[in-house]
């Protein structure tokens, strides 16, 4: 515990002095690092201490965003009622979709939650007069919460800093709980926990439910960080992106979505502008980790210290 903590505090200290010794580019590719880990931190509450392995989270933070951006395009709301609604309308989607996907478990949890998410994806293509389609929704800002002016990239990289602290923090007590026990009860042992009197379904939906709000918080700080939303984000690919997150990170563990982001943000947005083939490239990294880190950095870089420098992980 006492070195998880010490992880997290020097991961604090590290970004943030970033805005000080690094350019605006470097600001907003933090920026980036910082909603993809609340991405793939809330799809890890299903995948790493659920045990559901979901290929549709991007939902939800397609969701959020389109719901932020049409409310402010169309009927010209401020940010003070369109994030609070898009939060509350997403959340509710992942209750129905969680209700409906945990019908099944297994793979056919997982091809329900690419079912669903299929659908979204396709009323985001073609129902043109909602979502304006293939062009997408443009021409948004960012709000200026207390006053403070977030289309300056270091307060916005400041303010994502702020909401991905809250947000870890949270998870961390979920999990930490005793519902967070009773939740890797439910991924260990279902039957068990069910024969002990825990309703296994209804702790499962919880946590659908719970993934699905913090997806949408990482949905609102997409649109603030872009200003723009295109019906891709609510692709696979995005989901797929945010799964290799938690597997590559390690799944079941608190800095292993972290650690996932870091290494697919940089890949995608920095490496693959010295790399032309960059998907090879996370093919070959990814390979390596499951080869030789079958639970993820997290827990094989632990394994290495152990070995090396001897004590415990």
């Amino acid at each position: 515990m006492m070195k998880q903590s010490l992880f997290y505090v020097g991961l604090i200290l590290v970004l943030m002095i970033l805005p000080i010794f690094f350019g605006e580019y470097y600001v907003n590719l933090g920026s980036q690092i910082m909603i993809a880990a609340i991405f793939a931190a809330s799809l890890n509450l299903l995948v790493g201490y659920g045990g559901l392995t979901s290929l549709g989270h991007a939902t939800y933070l397609g969701l959020s965003a389109y719901a932020s951006a049409w409310l402010f395009s169309r009927y010209g709301m401020s940010h003070a009622y369109t994030a609070p609604i898009a939060l509350l309308f997403t959340t509710v989607v992942g209750a129905i979709f969680g209700w409906i996907s945990l019908r099944a478990s297994g793979l056919s949890f997982l091809m329900l939650t690419l079912a669903l998410s299929q659908i979204i994806w396709g009323i985001g293509y073609r129902w043109v007069d909602l979502t304006n389609g293939d062009n997408g929704i443009s021409g948004l800002t960012r709000p200026t919460p207390f006053g403070i002016n977030l289309e300056n990239s270091n307060n916005f990289y400041w303010f994502c800093l702020l909401v991905t602290i809250l947000c870890l923090f949270f998870i961390a007590r979920i999990v930490n709980s005793p519902f967070g026990a009773s939740l890797k009860g439910t991924r260990d042992q279902d039957k068990r926990m069910s024969a002990l009197g825990y309703n296994v379904w209804k702790i499962r939906w919880i946590t659908f439910v719970l993934a699905s709000f913090f997806g949408a918080v990482s949905g609102l700080l997409y649109i603030y960080l872009n200003k723009y939303i295109h019906p891709s984000v609510i692709s696979i690919t995005s989901s797929a992106e945010a799964l290799l997150c938690v597997i590559a990170g390690g799944a079941g563990t608190l800095a292993g979505p972290i650690l996932g982001s870091i290494l697919i943000v940089l890949l995608k947005n920095y490496v693959s502008g010295f790399v032309e083939r960059w998907n090879m490239l996370l093919g070959i990294i990814f390979l390596f980790i499951v080869i030789f880190m079958p639970a993820g950095m997290g827990p094989g870089f632990s394994q290495i210290k152990k070995r090396w420098f001897g004590g415990k992980p």
